[in-house]
């Protein structure tokens, strides 16, 4: 619990990258030390446990309740897996996956078999369309699981330890329009949709979509840098009355896009995000909610 402009509240982090050991050797190929070395963040440990214990201590110093892990790379599932088995009443799995992949659905099936219940998809940077027919399998497989919910990254896609590693970036940004997403949340309605970062350049469009489709959500998480592409002046306070007019606050979901250390969970997204709902007058339910009680809600069943 955090003591708020509203009192004490429970406080969920919906956007959190479990950037492990593992994932270091992924994204390099080489030895994650050197990669970390040359970015001047600290080498995770081998264990994910370990790692998974310094999330903890840094959410209880932040006082953050629970934070959504993500593994950022097809192949980094078991390290949220048991980050989440060390301590499943602080985490909540989420992890990457490219549907078109030959054992994408091996994959995903392990992975929410450990109990990771959100699906990342990375449209732009696997270079697919949610909606080729040649996902039909993937989105059967998910829609016949109980519960399982599906992230999709919208917008602009900017990876900071690629550009930072020197590694390309060759994603494909014509995959990454909202509207592609109407039609498989209106098709599958069980499965839960979450499109990050307001859209990420596509606010309007992200808006559009969860309109129309109640079982869209949109997270709040980062600096929301996108802004300066919108056309005239735009702030994120105006983001969020917008959002909060068509979208409701039990469909926000607050996040910071915390990844790696010594940074560790960004304190100053968590700030400004809740002084503007101070500002804007959001009562303390709906402050509950987006905080951090939605995220709980879609990990209840």
């Amino acid at each position: 619990m955090r003591e708020t402009g509203w009192g004490r509240l429970a406080v969920r982090d919906a956007h959190v990258h479990f950037f492990s050991h593992r994932f270091f050797g992924l994204l390099t190929g080489g030895d994650p030390a050197e990669a970390t070395a040359k970015l001047g963040w600290e080498t995770p440990p081998e264990a994910p446990e370990e790692l998974a214990e310094r999330w903890m201590g840094e959410m209880d110093r932040h006082g953050v309740d629970a934070a959504a892990l993500i593994a950022s790379l097809p192949g980094d599932e078991e390290s949220v897996g048991r980050a989440l088995e060390r301590a499943p009443e602080r985490f909540y799995g989420w992890f990457l996956v490219n549907p078109l992949a030959a054992d994408a659905l091996e994959r995903t099936a392990r992975a929410l078999a450990m109990g990771l219940r959100t699906v990342c998809l990375f449209p732009a940077m696997h270079r697919y369309s949610v909606a080729d027919e040649r996902l039909t399998p993937f989105w059967e497989l998910l829609a016949g699981e109980a519960g399982p919910n599906v992230f999709v990254h919208c917008g602009v896609l900017s990876v900071g330890v690629r550009k930072k590693l020197g590694l390309p970036s060759l994603f494909d940004l014509r995959y990454s329009n909202p509207l592609e997403v109407q039609g498989i949340a209106m098709r599958y309605p069980g499965l839960r949709v979450v499109i990050p970062h307001f859209g990420a350049g596509f606010f309007r469009e992200a808006l559009m979509v969860a309109d129309h489709c109640p079982n869209v959500y949109l997270d709040t998480s980062s600096s929301n840098g996108w802004m300066r592409y919108a056309e005239g002046a735009l702030d994120l306070e105006t983001v969020f009355r917008r959002a909060l007019n068509v979208v409701g606050a039990r469909r926000l979901l607050f996040g910071t896009d915390s990844s790696f250390f010594p940074r560790g969970w960004v304190e100053g997204i968590f700030r400004e995000q809740s002084a503007i709902l101070e500002r804007i007058g959001v009562n303390r339910t709906d402050a509950a909610a987006i905080l951090g009680g939605n995220l709980a809600d879609l990990h209840s069943r």
